[in-house]
């Protein structure tokens, strides 16, 4: 099923070295910044290793949990549409969202605070007071709307040892099935899959690499919508063998709240104030005053928004690698990153500015669909993954970079050192062909894995650590 092209590519773009590291989508955005439970942090797509013949969509909401975080925890918003959107033919639209709609059932009344007032071992056990369901529903070409699941289980956050002891057992109990045995789907809290060193913001690492090497995230938790669905179930005319590319994005509306003293109600409609695609994007690719108008626009909508699209064409990063380090940025403009974040990488995949395709090999882009339409194919930030690429028997966390065209930036795998990747390509890595390494800058942040550790059976992710972040051997 691999795309014609995918071993031009491997030999293409193997070698790579990684680069010094910035953040994902944890607080990228002055508003979204203020109101955590809709912030989406992170979006994974990848062919499900254990399941080759399926994919697992994943996102990630609510940042920086630290684990003691009581006594209300971290509880998902339910005045909002929780959405993972699926486009198949390119234009920049979905053809298919995964919408999740909370609900919240609060039996501590005026008896208690407690989250939880003895262990709990079940998702029903009484001695969980503060509890939280979903409605799942599919909605295709933004109209034809189907219920997949109603009032499916959430697994709560993790309060500690002693009130949740197994709470392994309490995640396989939220792990729920679709109808017809379709796929999994899954809604609670997981360790953050992200692993980086976020003294980024401090000039680069101190103007010499030397604050990296310490994984920021490590010790937070995330909550975490996971989704494993068959590859002909997300494909163009339902068929994954003529049409494997796929691009994936998360985003959250919000009804607005209205304030009165002790009491909030939502009301009006649904808006959306959160956005999120590619890593890095929205994070450090616009400039702070465009980032909320980001997260309130679509991917159809970026090929015609010059202020977001002349940041890509002529990036910072690599303006502010020159003036730290003496590293010369590359040339402008920069088609070779129009090609990773706005159409995915193919030999034909067009341009802004008409001229030819700058990375030349067939991996990711929907024009590799055979049932596409190239005049209806429009440029948009989409974390686009070709499905019949195979699972890498030895996955490189560099992913594409690292000669392993199952990783990022074709799809995203938990696993994939995504920073380190996208900085080498905002360096210019992939401007010419074989690709050159940024010597360096190649030692890169210095966290290369997750501590945390990922499962081998959906929904993949992490636990959620339950020790203070400030203590030493979270577990």
């Amino acid at each position: 099923m691999a795309t014609v092209g995918v071993v031009v590519a491997a030999a293409a773009l193997a070698g790579l070295a990684p680069g010094v590291a910035s953040a994902s989508s944890h607080r990228e955005a002055p508003l979204i910044a203020a109101d955590p439970p809709v912030d989406n942090t992170d979006v994974y797509a990848f062919t499900s290793p254990d399941k080759p013949d399926t994919v697992t969509l994943s996102a990630n909401w609510y940042p920086f949990q630290e684990p003691n975080g009581g006594p209300n925890f971290y509880p998902w918003a339910t005045n909002a549409h929780y959405d993972i959107n699926v486009d198949s033919d390119g234009n920049g639209k979905p053809d298919m969202t995964f919408r999740w709609q909370f609900k919240t059932q609060d039996l501590r009344g005026n008896t208690t605070f407690l989250y939880n007032n003895g262990p709990v071992t079940s998702l029903d056990d009484p001695n969980l007071l503060f509890r939280q369901t979903y409605d799942l529903t599919e909605i295709r070409n933004g109209h034809d709307v189907k219920t997949l699941l109603k009032d499916a289980p959430v697994a709560p956050s993790d309060t500690g040892p002693a009130g949740m002891p197994d709470y392994a057992s309490l995640r396989n109990q939220a792990i729920s099935t679709l109808p017809g045995n379709s796929g999994k789907v899954f809604a609670g809290q997981a360790a953050d899959s992200f692993f980086l060193d976020l003294r980024v913001f401090d000039l680069l690492y101190g103007g010499n690499l030397s604050e990296a090497g310490q994984n920021t995230l490590k010790g937070y938790n995330v909550n975490t919508l996971s989704i494993q669905v068959p590859k002909d179930y997300l494909a163009l005319n339902g068929n994954a063998a003529k049409n494997p590319v796929i691009g994936v994005w998360s985003d959250t509306e919000k009804q607005s709240t209205i304030l009165t003293p002790g009491k909030a109600v939502s009301a009006g409609p649904f808006v959306q104030v959160s956005r999120l695609g590619n890593p890095l994007v929205n994070e450090v690719v616009s400039a702070s005053g465009m980032k909320d108008a980001f997260n309130g626009s679509t991917p159809s909508q970026d090929a015609t928004n010059t202020a977001f699209i002349g940041r890509v064409l002529k990036p910072e990063v690599p303006q502010l690698i020159q003036a730290i380090y003496g590293i010369p940025a590359p040339k402008t403009p920069r088609n070779d990153l129009v090609e990773i974040f706005a159409t995915g990488i193919a030999t034909n995949a067009p341009t802004l500015d008409g001229s030819k395709a700058p990375i030349q090999a067939d991996l990711n882009s929907q024009v590799l669909n055979k049932d596409v339409d190239p005049r209806r194919f429009a440029p948009a930030e989409e974390l686009r993954l070709n499905m019949g690429v195979p699972v890498a028997d030895k996955p490189n966390r560099l992913g594409v970079l690292g000669g392993d065209l199952q990783g990022f930036p074709n799809g995203r795998r938990l696993t994939d050192d995504v920073v380190d990747i996208e900085i080498q390509a905002l360096e210019g890595a992939v401007q010419t062909l074989p690709p050159r390494i940024i010597a360096p800058l190649a030692a890169g942040d210095g966290v290369d894995v997750n501590p945390k550790g990922f499962g081998d059976h959906f929904p993949y992710v992490g636990l959620p650590y339950n020790a203070s972040v400030n203590t030493a051997g979270s577990k």
